[in-house]
């Protein structure tokens, strides 16, 4: 069952709206008052979660001229990164007003409390239920100024498979795509989780790498949204792989690695 509601965790009524198509409505899911009672406790219990380890993290970060680049000459940018690194993503772009792709699953409407307590806005909509709708939303968030990004691999995988949202947001508003992996040196790693969700322990090292960015042209066809898409795949595994194993590299080839992406 299904239902629309301005507040997802409220109650409502159980109407309808008129639907328009799977990818464009906005419809809630009927939950039980027990996970409606769950959604605000988790979304502060979340949000406790990350201002208490946030602050203890030691970033460095590489390639993060690819972004300043695109904002030296005002263009926002469409970020796309793995669900694994959620979390201390959400703690680095924190207070930036950046738009964020978020499902209306049960899961997302807890993490959308977590996310907009940090200080981000999120346009409802995911790969299986109203994306076209959130992707409308995005494209007028970045025409009025605000970088948008999706977690490419969500809301429920496959893990580390690229969905083709920001290559079309892309092509329709010129905009450029910027993918980025975050690797911690020491982290809790929910092995159980389909995307292997990661939670950084206080203190810990924490690497996060941009790559430079892919721009998809207006009048892009398939065969170049095809291309554009691969390339954006490929892209986000290189970024994971070089993330997930900086702190075992020896500090030589670290530092070589250094050079090449500042």
């Amino acid at each position: 069952m299904a239902r629309s509601a301005t507040d997802p965790a409220a109650s409502g009524s159980s109407a309808e709206t008129p639907r328009v198509n799977l990818h464009y409505d906005l419809v809630y899911p009927e939950l039980s008052r027990w996970r409606r009672m769950q959604i605000p406790v988790i979304g502060w219990l979340g949000t406790l979660l990350v201002r208490t380890i946030g602050p203890t993290l030691r970033f460095e970060v590489l390639g993060y001229r690819h972004y300043e680049s695109s904002w030296a000459e005002n263009r926002p940018v469409i970020a796309a990164f793995w669900h694994r690194s959620i979390f201390p993503a959400m703690w680095w772009w924190r207070n930036r007003k950046v738009v964020v792709m978020n499902t209306t699953n049960f899961d997302g409407q807890w993490t959308r409390k977590v996310i907009e307590r940090l200080g981000f806005w999120t346009a409802q909509g995911s790969s299986s239920r109203g994306g076209l709708r959130g992707l409308v939303v995005m494209a007028q968030r970045l025409a009025e100024g605000h970088d948008v990004a999706f977690t490419i691999d969500g809301p429920r995988g496959p893990r580390y498979v690229a969905k083709p949202g920001p290559v079309m947001l892309a092509r329709k508003t010129g905009h450029p795509i910027m993918v980025f992996h975050i690797g911690v040196e020491r982290g809790h790693t929910f092995e159980r989780s389909w995307d292997l969700f990661q939670i950084p322990h206080l203190f810990s090292r924490v690497v996060m790498i941009i790559a430079p960015l892919i721009h998809v042209p207006a009048d892009a066809d398939p065969e170049t949204i095809e291309r554009k898409h691969a390339e954006m795949q490929g892209a986000l595994e290189r970024v994971r792989d070089l993330a997930e194993g900086w702190f075992a590299m020896p500090e030589t080839e670290r530092e070589r690695v250094r050079q090449e992406w500042q």
